[in-house]
């Protein structure tokens, strides 16, 4: 029996990510009208430091960029972290369970949530217990206090 959601993560998964290769490709296929031999002429010639390459930075922009538009905050400072986890320990200990980065991107993909859907709270907190149910099944009343400890430590503008 499949719930279906690891298949709509895996399509999201996806559509983010044909987002980026899109934006990608046409931030690389822009150009200017402008003669660039004369800009070049003008800046001061390239460094080591400068002709270093840039893809991890050009790379990551453009997800930060897609991800930011959906609603799903940065991935928060050491000191956030420590807090969120330390609110969703005292929930319950099994949404850890020793795995932070799994606990931070499934609250990061709440914060998601929110921004879609701002005006259904009931399908946020389901949509939020479904996504941090695993060995334990959380109840509705679980999810509220997830959720709480989701915007207040992820995502405070959503």
């Amino acid at each position: 029996m499949t719930t279906g959601y690891g298949e709509n993560r895996v399509r999201r998964t996806a559509t983010a990510l044909s987002a980026v290769l899109i934006a990608a490709s046409g931030l690389t296929a822009c150009g200017s009208d402008k003669d660039s031999s004369t800009d070049a002429k003008k800046s001061a010639p390239p460094t080591a430091a400068s002709s270093a390459p840039a893809a991890p930075a050009t790379t990551q922009k453009p997800v930060a960029e897609a991800e930011a538009r959906a609603g799903i905050p940065p991935k928060p400072d050491a000191a956030a972290q420590a807090a969120y986890v330390r609110a969703l320990n005292a929930i319950s200990p099994t949404i850890v369970n020793g795995k932070e980065d799994r606990a931070v991107s499934r609250g990061r993909d709440t914060c998601g949530t929110l921004h879609s859907f701002p005006k259904d709270h009931a399908k946020v907190v389901d949509t939020t217990r479904q996504r941090f149910s695993g060995a334990e099944q959380f109840n509705t009343a679980q999810a509220e206090k997830i959720l709480t400890a989701v915007q207040t430590h992820l995502c405070p503008k959503n």
